[in-house]
């Protein structure tokens, strides 16, 4: 089966991209799966390589990893990179700048589609 996460919040502030990526991890664990996960708006900053975050504290970066190691893809919206000052140097080891053509690729090749 294939999901597609989509992500529109900051990373931190509030839980809705923590809960987001706890379950596109775990679903990139289970066998038979495919999980993307696209980050558009304050959601991009969620792609940012080298966060640094108080002890005990989730990392957004540490759980996309978690999906990419797994066969996963996470897609950030280039327009919204550019809007933040994010570069394509910037992005953690996986993340990959990405378009609205791609989300509409994604979508189409989805069976479930997940908004956060």
């Amino acid at each position: 089966m294939k999901f597609l996460f989509v992500l529109n919040d900051a990373p931190y502030g509030v839980e809705r991209p923590y809960n987001a990526l706890r379950l596109a991890g775990a679903l990139a664990r289970s066998e038979g799966t495919s999980v993307r996960v696209f980050l558009m708006g304050d959601a991009a900053s969620a792609a940012r390589q080298n966060q640094k975050v108080p002890g005990g504290y989730y990392n957004v970066e540490n759980m996309l990893g978690a999906v990419v190691r797994h066969h996963g893809a996470v897609g950030v919206c280039g327009t919204c990179m550019d809007a933040r000052g994010i570069s394509a140097d910037d992005l953690a080891d996986g993340a990959e700048r990405s378009s609205l053509d791609d989300l509409s690729r994604w979508t189409l090749e989805a069976d479930k589609v997940l908004v956060f």
